[in-house]
């Protein structure tokens, strides 16, 4: 099976866009004032009114209140959130979203915790980076990622490039991908040419001709 692709730091209508004619499934707009990748609720909320229906709109979070969470996924119209800090999952299972909850795993005991994340909650498996969490280029643990994989679906993240896609793919059988620097001409600005590639060999991995 082809992983689901999700193109994340999303802060143009054009990156949204090109991103969906390309195959991605999900979009992710980074709402953490910290990231060099953050978008306005508005911002977010006219790029989200541009992407076609059945293309997930996923909202990032770190260490928000349930509030914001709450408030900005109506706003914006999310289909998902994303938790990407220290919060406890079980204190947003009331929003209207799907949950997904960034785990970053570096022992067994990391991926038994992750592997026991309530059934309504997708691990995204990201590298360790605490103060800049996410969008780093820094990749994530494959070994240990693929221990999870197999005993539930995973979001892969961390690193991903379409250089190194494919090792990922063969490595790790995740159920969906979340690229963000690796298809970058800038924090924020995706490049036509990098998201192509990283499409390209995502299908090739998989045996399917790109579209």
């Amino acid at each position: 099976m082809t992983p689901r692709i999700k193109v994340c730091g999303i802060t143009r209508v054009e990156d949204a866009s090109e991103a969906v004619r390309l195959g991605a499934t999900a979009l992710g707009f980074v709402f953490w004032p910290k990231s060099p990748r953050g978008v306005s609720v508005e911002a977010a909320r006219e790029i989200a009114r541009a992407v076609p229906p059945f293309v997930a709109r996923i909202g990032v979070f770190v260490d928000a209140s349930v509030e914001d969470v709450t408030r900005i996924t109506g706003d914006v119209g999310l289909d998902g959130v994303q938790l990407h800090g220290d919060e406890r999952v079980d204190g947003y299972d009331g929003v209207k979203a799907r949950l997904i909850k960034a785990v970053f795993l570096q022992s067994g005991d990391d991926v038994e915790r992750a592997a026991t994340l309530p059934a309504y909650v997708t691990p995204l498996v990201d590298a360790t980076d605490r103060v800049r969490r996410g969008g780093t280029g820094q990749v994530a643990d494959w070994r240990q990622a693929a221990a999870l994989a197999a005993r539930r679906p995973i979001i892969l993240a961390g690193g991903l490039t379409p250089e190194n896609v494919a090792s990922a793919i063969h490595c790790v059988r995740p159920w969906a991908l979340d690229v963000s620097s690796g298809v970058e001409s800038a924090p924020g600005i995706k490049s036509r040419e990098r998201l192509a590639a990283f499409f390209a060999a995502v299908a090739e991995a998989r045996g399917v001709e790109p579209s």
